[in-house]
């Protein structure tokens, strides 16, 4: 098992980020902040050089193509979109050896796909991770490949651990991750309006709704996971005979937001198995 200096000190794997987008910037920035890997270990390219220059900002080396990523990097993070994947895996191919950790973050391409475009050699993880972690407060499910080492998996978990909760499971449940909490934050963020609108219907200035929502969301989620207590438990707590709870939920019940949250990570789920489908029908032609 690799050690905390194997992973964070001088002689530290050199992170590639191919891709610079939101979510590849939201690792990177995690990353730094919570010491898992510091800027000067940290190289990216994306053709769309102002995302690239926006992570050189930081310090982190902005390289002129894939290619010279690869070269340079022993870990690769794989941030780009699922329809420029077989491209871009081409790209890399001729680059990538059995000395490179491929870490693929991109929704809804199977391991399967990654080896077909990348070949034999790397060994590989799929990450399913959510823009949250650019705070530390990440949700993320992994698995690896079969050739994956043991200090693979030391190095995958404690980048996603460093920016919130990560947990390894079997690739079948990707995309009930991807439904969860890839897409789960967007949900939230609507639930957060909602609250927040509800309260300025009540009479509340929008700047105090929207923060009395946020920090009620937030509040409410540190009590689940601190408490360890079924979110059932804790919603009874709070819920008196004949109160104000108990009328504003048989309101939400009546509104069917259980099943409709319900529907939509079912929804989400869905589409990350049906992108499945569609980049391993791109990775064979």
């Amino acid at each position: 098992m690799a050690s905390e200096s194997d992973l964070t000190g001088p002689g530290s794997p050199r992170w590639g980020f191919v891709g610079a987008g939101k979510m590849a910037s939201a690792l990177v920035r995690g990353m730094i902040r919570a010491g898992a890997a510091p800027a000067s270990r940290i190289a990216t390219f994306d053709p769309v050089g102002l995302a690239a220059e926006e992570l050189g900002a930081l310090g982190v080396s902005v390289l002129a193509s894939n290619v010279e990523l690869a070269r340079s990097c022993r870990v690769l993070v794989l941030a780009v979109k699922p329809q420029a994947t077989p491209a871009v895996l081409g790209e890399l191919r001729p680059a990538i050896t059995a000395d490179h950790l491929v870490i693929s973050i991109v929704a809804g391409v199977p391991l399967a796909t990654l080896a077909s475009g990348l070949g034999p050699e790397p060994r590989l993880a799929r990450v399913m991770p959510n823009t949250p972690a650019l705070v530390g407060e990440g949700a993320a499910g992994f698995c690896l490949a079969a050739n994956a080492r043991p200090e693979d998996e030391a190095i995958v978990a404690r980048c996603l651990n460093a920016v919130g909760r990560a947990y390894r499971i079997p690739e079948s449940q990707l995309d009930a991750v991807t439904g969860l909490s890839g897409s789960g934050p967007a949900f939230v963020y609507l639930m957060i309006e909602a609250l927040s609108d509800g309260g300025v219907r009540s009479g509340l200035p929008r700047d105090i709704a929207t923060v009395l929502a946020a920090q009620t969301v937030l509040g409410a989620a540190r009590m689940v996971l601190e408490t360890g207590l079924h979110p059932g438990v804790l919603k009874d707590q709070v819920t008196s005979p004949g109160g104000t709870t108990i009328a504003g939920l048989h309101a939400m019940e009546r509104g069917g937001v259980r099943a409709a949250l319900m529907d939509a990570v079912d929804a989400a789920t869905r589409r990350s198995a049906e992108l499945a489908g569609i980049a391993a029908r791109n990775a064979s032609i």
